[in-house]
């Protein structure tokens, strides 16, 4: 398993941004496992962003970002999306998706997620 995160980029605060999350390699579908998004601010460490169950497609956010962040998966293309709106600078951070088996008490936890992608730069300019 390979994860590939894409769509990062510089942008102004209140844009938007879509992240792009496939698996690269084997292209096996993401079903049965559960997506995250992670982010990590510059001298910070990797925080919760946003994670989706595969199967059923419950969801879950960070409160720094439920109503401007939305995470979706396509399964046609075997893909997690995270949706960001009106962005702030604060956002700032490498972003990652993630993939695992987390119980729901521990979606939020990086160790619950056993494969990684190499993360995408966001950046928001004041």
């Amino acid at each position: 398993v390979q994860l590939q995160a894409s769509g990062g980029g510089l942008v102004q605060a209140g844009d938007s941004l879509r992240l792009s999350c496939a698996d690269s390699v084997s292209g096996r579908p993401f079903s049965g496992r559960t997506v995250g998004w992670f982010r990590q601010p510059p001298g910070k460490e990797r925080e919760f962003v946003a994670a989706v169950k595969w199967s059923g497609g419950t969801t879950y956010y960070a409160d720094s970002v439920k109503g401007r962040f939305t995470i979706s998966r396509d399964s046609a293309k075997n893909t997690v999306y995270l949706q960001m709106d009106s962005l702030k600078p604060e956002d700032t951070a490498v972003y990652y998706c993630a993939s695992g088996f987390p119980i729901t008490s521990s979606v939020r936890r990086r160790e619950s997620y056993r494969y990684w992608g190499q993360g995408t730069q966001v950046t928001v300019s004041s």
